[in-house]
């Protein structure tokens, strides 16, 4: 059978609905998110996915951080919340909270304790996910071990090296890797880059192009891939499917680039989004 050509995202009515909120809603409506964080002197990247799930409309966001790192957090954040989380057993007991529905894991969070965390964090497939950074090269080298763990509530945002360590390289056609890592992994997963590839297990796929005159060049940048990160996890928290979180997560990443245009590092990305919500009319 031929796969179908993937869906190009762009803004329309279908992202606008999937972004508004309703007007008699609350905060729990939209989801809580958790991303976990490293340890001290490492907490930026985390604390970026923790502002980009907020920006972008999760009910309530908390940061999961190791007690070294506690008072390093605690005076660089105020809306997001802020959890001790040491090790598995203690995400485990922070995960007896129903209402944790989106987990995002890897921005800073270094190789051994994404070790830990990671399975923890994928032990109960009604929960959505978005691996990223060190939570994938932490198990590149048993890449089968979190195959296993994955479910369909997973979303895989690899760069290039990340991608060839736990699939190989992608090599010419992206598409057609990224089809066959999400059949393998049987998680959504997201190539980053220019024209940014997503595909679900069973074939479906999307492209955000960010090129010619919807070029975001200073989106290589420092944290930018954290920031989408946790805009996705944030859209998965509102109950957006996991390919249509990564797909509308790359686009608003790349226009909200786009808003801020030269000069740009990754602490404007969460910040513009407001704008770019607003032109969509959400």
């Amino acid at each position: 059978m031929t796969a179908r050509a993937p869906r190009r995202i762009a803004a329309g009515p279908a992202m606008r609905a999937a972004l508004s909120k309703d007007e008699a809603a609350h905060k729990f409506d939209h989801g809580h998110a958790l991303v976990l964080s490293g340890g001290s002197g490492r907490t930026g990247a985390a604390r970026l996915a923790a502002r980009g799930a907020l920006r972008i409309g999760a009910g309530l966001v908390t940061l999961g951080v190791p007690g070294s790192a506690q008072m390093e957090v605690a005076t660089q954040v105020t809306a997001i919340m802020l959890r001790r989380c040491d090790d598995a057993a203690a995400l485990s007991g922070l995960l007896e909270d129903p209402r944790l529905n989106a987990l995002c894991l890897g921005p800073g969070l270094g190789l051994d304790r994404a070790r830990d965390l990671v399975p923890a964090a994928l032990a109960d497939p009604a929960r959505s996910v978005v691996l990223d950074a060190d939570a994938l090269s932490g198990l590149a080298d048993a890449p089968e071990v979190l195959f296993d763990a994955l479910h369909g509530k997973c979303v895989l945002t690899p760069h290039g090296g990340e991608f060839a360590r736990l699939f190989g390289a992608p090599g010419d056609d992206r598409l057609a890797a990224v089809r066959r890592a999400a059949a393998r992994s049987g998680a959504v997963v997201l190539l980053k880059g220019a024209e940014t590839v997503i595909a679900a297990p069973d074939g479906t796929a999307a492209i955000s192009a960010a090129t010619g005159e919807a070029a975001a060049p200073w989106l290589a940048t420092a944290g930018a891939g954290d920031v989408l990160a946790g805009i996705i996890t944030g859209l998965l928290a509102r109950g957006i499917a996991p390919l249509e979180a990564a797909g509308y997560g790359a686009w608003l990443q790349a226009e909200a680039a786009r808003q801020v245009g030269p000069g740009l590092i990754a602490e404007d990305l969460p910040e513009a989004l407001p704008r770019v919500l607003k032109r969509l009319g959400c």
